[in-house]
């Protein structure tokens, strides 16, 4: 998603994501930190209405087979071996029986161990680069089982989408340590290995931010 930086990079006094917790105001927007630098999320309308209602679609499932999982309104993920980084998803699945291994979460809503998190999406803007670049290498080697990156513009280098670029929605699944990614496009059916009976096509889910 759009993201604004409060100070340019060279004029930030870097922060730990200790001190980001402290600092991040509750219910007024959405910040993440990126190697120390603070940033403010910008979304557009748009972008939020496709979030939501893949976030709404996916609590149906869980509710309908009875999943253990949870999709909390906001929570920050912290890489595996930073200590100056955490993100903020568009959608993350929690899975709640492992909540009790998760040694910050009651006090900070902060994840910091892949297994708890059986599946996170990040819905793409003009910062395609965070979602393909950072966050897909940091979500891998956290463990997060499955990431989705649901590009409903078509903004992701041509390494990533194809060429010609078109809405993509990109389904990195965790096989042997590493993500292996399917695309899945117009009428195609998204497979997910967390969702195995989810019926919902791409163009279903670019189609929700256009209602």
């Amino acid at each position: 998603m759009t993201q604004t930086l409060l100070e340019s990079e060279s004029e930030a006094q870097l922060m730990t994501l200790e001190e980001f917790l402290n600092w991040v105001p509750d219910g007024s927007g959405r910040y993440e930190l990126h190697r120390g630098v603070v940033k403010e999320m910008q979304p557009t309308g748009t972008h939020e209405q496709i979030a939501g209602e893949i976030a709404a679609e996916l609590t149906l499932e869980i509710r309908r087979l009875q999943f253990p999982y949870l999709i909390p309104r906001q929570c920050i993920i912290k890489p595996i071996d930073s200590d100056n980084s955490g993100y903020s998803p568009d959608v993350t699945v929690i899975n709640k029986n492992s909540l009790d291994q998760e040694p910050i979460w009651k006090k900070r809503s902060t994840i910091t161990q892949g297994e708890t998190l059986p599946l996170v999406v990040e819905v793409v803007s003009t910062n395609w680069q965070d979602d393909y670049l950072l966050k897909l290498s940091e979500y891998e080697k956290l463990g997060i089982q499955e990431y989705w990156i649901v590009d409903y513009l078509g903004l992701g280098g041509r390494r990533y989408i194809g060429n010609p670029k078109q809405p993509t929605i990109s389904v990195y699944q965790m096989i042997d340590g590493e993500y292996m990614v399917n695309l899945f496009r117009e009428n195609d059916l998204i497979q997910s290995a967390i969702f195995p009976e989810l019926n919902l096509t791409a163009e279903q889910i670019f189609e929700l931010g256009e209602s």
